[in-house]
C-alpha cells in the first residue's frame, strides 16, 4: 500500500536532536572549537572567582583541623548540621550523570547523547566535594583511612560493619571509581581526535597519552562498545544503591523524622531530582556561550524538564506519605516532628522555602511553553537546587533540635565556618567544571556525529520530517 503522508500539527511535532545539516567536519569544527581558542574573558572572571572562593574552602577545612568542630554550630542536640546537609546534597546532585549516561544509554534514549558528558562530569565533581564532608565530620580526619578502611591490621582493629555510615565509604568510593571509569572510557575518542587534530607538540602528546593509543580501528570500537554496556550495566545499580545507603544512615535511627521506610526511594527521586537541576543550571549557560544550540537543542531541555517534573512528583509523594505515616502511627513524638516542629517551630520558613522550591516550583512543567522557555527551565532548577538543599536542612535540624526530652531542646546556628564551607565547596566544584569545559570537549563527540548519521543515513529523511509521515 502506498504510505499516507499524516500531517501534524506544528506544536506536536518534536524538536530535532540535531538542528541543521550537519557533517563530521562540522561536528568536529562546532564541538572542539570551545577548547582550541583561547581563554575568553567571561570565562577567566568566573576561574578567578571559583579560584577565590575556593581558598575560602581550604581556609575553613585548615581553621576545622586545627581548631575542631567547635567551629562548626554543632551542639547538643543538633550533632549533625551542615557537614551531613551538605554531603547528603552534594551525593544527591551527583546521581543524575549516571542515571543519563547509563540507564537512558541502556534505553537507548538518544537524546542523552548532547548532554550526557555534562552529567558525568558534574557528577565526579559533586561526588568529590561530598566526599570531604563526612571526614571533616568525624573531627579527627587524619583517622579516617584507620578507621574507615579494612587494611590489613596487626592490631586486629576492623571498622564496625553494622553502621550504615560504614555502607556509605564503600557505596560512595564504589560510585565515584566506577562513574569515573565510565566518563573516562567515553572520553577516549574525543581525546584521540583532539591528539591528531592539535597543532601544539605539547597538547598532541599530553591528549595522546590520556588516548591509551586509540586509533578508531573496527576492533578498537568493538573493545570500547563492549566495555561501555558493561559499565552502563553496572553504574545501573549504583544509582539505586547510593543514596539508598544514604537514606539508611537516617532510617536506621530510631529518632522521629528518620525512622521511616519511604527514605530509600524518597531520596532516590530526590537525587535525581536535584542531580538533574544541577545539570540544567550549568548546561543553558554554557549552552548558549559555548554556541552549542544545534546540538543541545529544545528536545533536550524539554526532556530533562518532564524528567524532572516526574521526579519531582516522587518527592512530593514522599512528603505527604511522611506525614500521613506520622498521623497514622499515632506516636506522639512523629507527630510532633511533622505537625509541629517543622511548619510550626522556629525553622518553618525552611520547611515552607523546601516546600514552594520542590513542590509548587516543578509544576510549571506540566506546560510546553515553561519546558522550552530557557528562563523558567534555569530559574526553576536553580529554586529546585536551593529547595533540595531545605529539605536537607529540615531532614537533619528539624529532627534534631527537639529531641524526646523538652530539657534538651536547643537552637541551631550556624557560623562562618559552616557557611564558608557551603560556598568553598560550590566555588570548588564550579572552578573544576571550568576547568573541564576548556579542556575537554563538553559534547560527547563521536556520539553526536553517530547519532547525525542514524539520523541522515543515506540521504534517509531526519528524524522531524519523519514525524509527518
Amino acid at each position: 500500500m502506498a504510505e499516507t503522508a499524516i500531517a501534524l500539527p506544528p506544536q506536536l511535532i518534536p524538536p530535532p536532536l540535531i538542528e541543521g545539516r550537519q557533517d563530521d567536519g562540522t561536528l568536529n569544527k562546532s564541538l572542539n572549537a570551545y577548547v582550541w581558542q583561547p581563554p575568553q574573558r567571561g570565562w577567566l572572571a568566573l576561574f578567578l572567582i571559583g579560584l577565590a572562593g575556593t581558598g575560602v574552602l581550604f581556609s575553613a577545612i585548615a581553621i576545622t583541623v586545627a581548631r575542631g568542630i567547635g567551629m562548626w554550630g554543632n551542639n547538643i542536640p543538633v550533632g549533625w548540621a551542615f557537614g551531613i546537609i551538605n554531603f547528603v546534597w552534594w551525593i544527591g546532585i551527583g546521581h543524575a550523570g549516571t542515571l543519563i549516561s547509563a540507564i537512558l544509554l541502556l534505553f537507548q534514549q538518544k537524546w542523552r547523547t548532547s548532554i550526557n558528558r555534562f552529567a558525568e562530569a558534574m557528577t565526579l565533581f559533586a561526588v568529590m566535594q561530598a566526599g570531604l564532608f563526612p571526614i571533616l565530620h568525624t573531627g579527627r580526619p587524619w583517622f579516617a583511612i584507620y578507621w574507615l578502611f579494612p587494611y590489613p591490621s596487626t592490631n586486629s582493629i576492623w571498622p564496625q560493619f553494622k553502621s550504615p555510615l560504614m555502607w556509605d565509604v564503600f557505596a560512595v568510593s564504589t560510585y565515584f571509581i566506577t562513574s569515573l571509569l565510565f566518563w573516562y572510557l567515553g572520553l577516549i575518542p574525543d581525546l584521540a581526535s583532539l591528539r591528531d587534530s592539535s597543532s601544539s607538540k605539547r597538547a598532541r602528546i599530553a591528549y595522546g597519552i590520556f588516548a591509551l593509543g586509540w586509533r578508531g580501528s573496527a576492533r578498537h570500537w568493538h573493545h570500547y562498545k563492549i566495555a561501555y554496556l558493561l559499565l552502563a550495566g553496572l553504574a545501573t545499580p549504583l544509582v539505586l544503591s547510593v543514596h539508598t545507603i544514604v537514606s539508611w544512615d537516617f532510617a536506621l535511627s530510631i529518632l522521629p523524622g528518620w525512622h521511616t521506610t519511604i527514605f530509600p526511594p524518597y531520596f532516590v527521586a530526590g537525587a535525581v531530582f536535584s542531580g538533574f537541576a544541577m545539570v540544567m543550571t550549568l548546561m543553558i549557560p554554557a549552552r548558549r556561550y559555548m554556541k552549542l544550540k544545534h546540538v543541545i537543542t529544545a528536545r533536550h531541555l524539554e526532556s530533562m524538564a518532564k524528567v524532572m517534573l516526574l521526579t519531582g512528583l516522587i518527592v512530593f509523594y514522599g512528603y505527604l506519605m511522611e506525614h500521613f505515616a506520622a498521623w497514622y502511627s499515632g506516636n506522639v513524638y512523629e507527630e510532633h516532628v511533622f505537625f509541629s516542629t517543622r511548619p510550626r517551630g522556629p525553622y518553618a520558613w525552611a520547611y515552607f522555602t523546601q516546600m514552594f522550591c520542590n513542590v509548587v516550583v516543578p509544576q510549571m512543567f506540566w506546560t510546553r511553553w515553561a519546558r522550552r522557555n530557557v528562563w523558567t527551565l534555569w530559574i526553576g532548577s536553580v529554586l529546585v537546587n536551593v529547595g533540595m538543599w531545605f529539605e536537607r536542612f529540615n531532614i537533619v535540624v528539624t529532627s534534631l533540635h527537639q529531641d524526646f526530652i523538652p530539657s534538651n531542646w536547643a537552637m541551631y546556628y550556624p557560623t562562618w565556618v559552616d557557611f564558608s564551607l557551603l560556598f568553598g565547596t560550590i566555588c570548588f566544584f564550579g572552578t573544576l567544571f571550568l576547568v573541564f569545559l576548556k579542556f575537554i570537549p563538553a559534547v560527547a563527540t563521536s556520539e553526536v556525529k553517530e547519532l547525525n548519521h542514524e539520523l541522515h543515513q543515506g540521504g534517509g529523511l531526519s528524524e522531524v520530517e519523519g514525524a509527518h509521515r
